[in-house]
């Protein structure tokens, strides 16, 4: 759609941004002559985000880059719950102090993408639990459960796809998308909010809530939604054979998060220029178009470009320089994540090669260890491992640290402690 007349609108369609759209054009005309207030919801479900989650928060910040409001939604109430959209099971339950404590640890990210205040275009963040905690079950029942069919609520395909499969989903869960919708009211009422946005599996979700403004209080809201994001791989973004990919950084390392990026699949790399970092569309042009040992350089910009954006510029300037050590000039760099290995733990017998990939967080099991020995992925200090029996002495640490490597591209510093 070229004729675009909102920034907002026009950016996140040149990006790649926008599946589905309740009413583009009237949309686009709102935006085009206001100021408008838009929403995602984030429920607390675990003390971070991964990076699954940057292309909703890029889509809040490209918001208010175009003059809009964004409205951050913190789901303390449907947490309880658990949305079933994309999920072939049900969510475990999580108590309210643990959603507390994960609700913090997911705060503290949004800090770095946008400005909160008490300006027109300032984003606000909020708690759903604010309103859902309070309600009465049989006058809420009364008042909007009688604008949901079941019939529909059925065919909606995070409904759908579970049933097809004969997988359990819970009555609570089937509230879910009431409750969202419910969300979406509150919050056209209490901020003047018009626009939902969220990935392509919330698009039932995100319909209620624009049906139920209209039958309600006669409201004209809209939904977006983005496509779901998969690497070419066919691989679901955030997930890594070491585990999620978190934004915050007592989870994941900035180097852990600057290799991630840095590791992307060629065929990956326009598309999360365009999606992840600010450049200029006419730059990511040229740095997509490179190919062969160039493409790396432009793998380094978005590494740089993502890394500084959520851990700040001198993190993303550490983990490059790191990296230019360890991969291009073959030392250890300082800025790898770093394992402390307990000096009486190995005095006596050492400790057995399997063991330290498992403690390092290069491998998850015993057997996926032992497979990578078997294969010639394991390294120490650059040196192939042959024998999964091989145990760490005390005296290899004399020098100081030793570099560990499942493969090429994950590699841990072990430090002995006394």
């Amino acid at each position: 759609m070229s004729n675009l007349k909102s920034d907002f609108l026009r950016i996140l369609s040149e990006r790649g941004f926008i599946n589905d759209c309740t009413d583009k054009e009237g949309l686009d005309e709102k935006a085009a002559t206001g100021t408008i207030a838009a929403y995602i919801g984030f429920d607390c479900t675990a003390p971070s985000l991964h990076v699954g989650s940057l292309l909703p928060i890029m889509m809040l910040r490209w918001l208010q880059k175009s003059g809009h409001k964004p409205i951050v939604l913190m789901g303390g109430g449907t947490t309880r719950v658990g949305d079933p959209s994309g999920k072939d099971e049900s969510r475990q339950l999580l108590s309210d102090e643990q959603i507390a404590a994960n609700m913090a640890g997911i705060k503290r990210v949004f800090s770095s993408y946008l400005t909160f205040g008490d300006g027109p275009s300032d984003a606000i963040m909020v708690n759903n639990a604010d309103w859902l905690d309070g309600l009465k079950y049989i006058e809420f029942l009364r008042d909007y459960g009688r604008h949901f069919s079941v019939n529909r609520m059925l065919s909606f395909e995070s409904v759908e796809q579970r049933l097809k499969r004969q997988q359990h989903l819970s009555f609570l869960e089937f509230n879910y998308m009431i409750l969202q919708a419910y969300d979406f009211l509150e919050l056209s009422r209490r901020h003047d909010c018009v626009l939902q946005m969220g990935g392509s599996d919330q698009w039932g979700n995100i319909v209620s809530g624009v049906e139920l403004g209209r039958r309600i209080d006669d409201a004209h809201l809209f939904g977006l939604t983005s496509p779901l994001l998969t690497t070419a791989s066919g691989a679901k973004m955030g997930k890594t054979a070491g585990g999620a990919v978190w934004l915050n950084e007592e989870k994941l390392p900035a180097y852990d998060f600057w290799q991630y990026w840095r590791n992307t699949h060629d065929a990956d790399v326009g598309r999360f220029l365009r999606l992840f970092t600010e450049l200029p569309m006419d730059e990511i042009a040229r740095l997509e178009a490179l190919e062969g040992q160039e493409l790396n350089e432009a793998k380094k910009i978005l590494a740089n470009e993502v890394t500084a954006m959520c851990r700040g510029r001198a993190a993303a300037e550490a983990a490059a320089a790191t990296a230019q050590k360890t991969f291009e000039q073959g030392q250890l760099g300082e800025g790898l994540p770093t394992v402390e290995i307990a000096a009486n733990t190995i005095r006596e017998d050492g400790l057995g090669i399997v063991d330290a990939l498992v403690a390092a967080g290069l491998c998850a099991s015993k057997g996926e260890a032992r497979r990578l020995i078997r294969g010639g992925g394991a390294r120490l200090d650059d040196e192939k491992i042959a024998d999964e029996n091989m145990r760490l002495q005390e005296d290899l640490f004399t020098a100081g640290p030793v570099k560990l490597s499942a493969g090429k591209k994950r590699h841990v510093r072990l430090i002995l402690k006394d």
